[in-house]
């Protein structure tokens, strides 16, 4: 039995073409801009099989003939084990597997534990926080070893990398800050997409609602223009030092 925070039926942002995106409950980050505090709690929620989540899918499996399944949370690999098994049994009936995380509970000590999912694995959309270590710490409350890390392993695997940055006006929005980001992907061959989401002020509402403090109140939100720009440093930086 796994943990679900919540399912979405029709998902076309994350991955390719229409896909199931089923959303883990639990969360070892505590970032500042998170919009779904309700996820961070582990054991919680609502329990399901991977045959209750697979039957979901099946029964649209017509609309997800171009997408698959895109697993998301909270954390994912906070609930490594029946992850696992879901992506198993995807495979099994010839699912596309898509992967959302921001590595948060992976340590290089244990890489072998995630061999089993990754075999399995067709994509990972892979949050990268910050271009610091201390920056990521202040940011989301763990090290940025845990992303680098796993990132390395996705590389050595050959297995397809989509990465996501989230800018946030005064913590992720500097020329600097995209620059070294660029210089620290390019070393790695498996990246296929730069994805630049822009900081956006619509979870403050739910903290509100669990009576938890919003730390970025008042924060402005980002333009799509913005992070367009903020994703061109990015990328002319990761193809400069690739060339290097």
């Amino acid at each position: 039995m796994g943990y679900i925070h919540s399912i979405e039926s029709f998902g076309t942002v994350d991955g390719p073409g229409i896909r199931l995106v089923v959303f883990f409950q639990g969360c070892p980050l505590r970032c500042l801009y998170c919009h779904n505090p309700d996820s961070w709690k582990k054991n919680v929620g609502n329990q399901m099989t991977v045959e209750e989540i697979l039957t979901i899918y099946e029964r649209n499996r017509d609309f997800y003939k171009n997408g698959g399944i895109t697993v998301s949370g909270g954390e994912p690999l906070y609930q490594l084990e029946f992850l696992t098994q879901l992506f198993i049994e995807a495979k099994k009936r010839e699912i596309h597997t898509c992967l959302d995380t921001s590595a948060g509970t992976y340590f290089e000590e244990e890489e072998s534990k995630y061999i089993e999912l990754l075999n399995n694995t067709d994509l990972v959309l892979l949050d990268i926080k910050h271009s610091s270590a201390e920056g990521h710490k202040k940011l989301t409350g763990i090290e940025s070893s845990r992303a680098l890390n796993f990132l390395k392993l996705l590389n050595k695997m050959y297995i397809n990398v989509i990465i996501r940055h989230v800018m946030v006006p005064n913590i992720t929005d500097s020329e600097q800050h995209f620059i070294k980001l660029g210089e620290i992907l390019a070393p790695y061959n498996n990246i296929i997409g730069i994805d630049v989401l822009p900081y956006h002020s619509m979870g403050e509402e739910k903290y509100n609602q669990l009576n938890i403090n919003y730390p970025l109140k008042g924060t402005k939100n980002v333009s799509l223009k913005q992070a367009k720009n903020a994703r061109s440093i990015i990328v002319n930086s990761y193809l400069k030092n690739k060339k290097l």
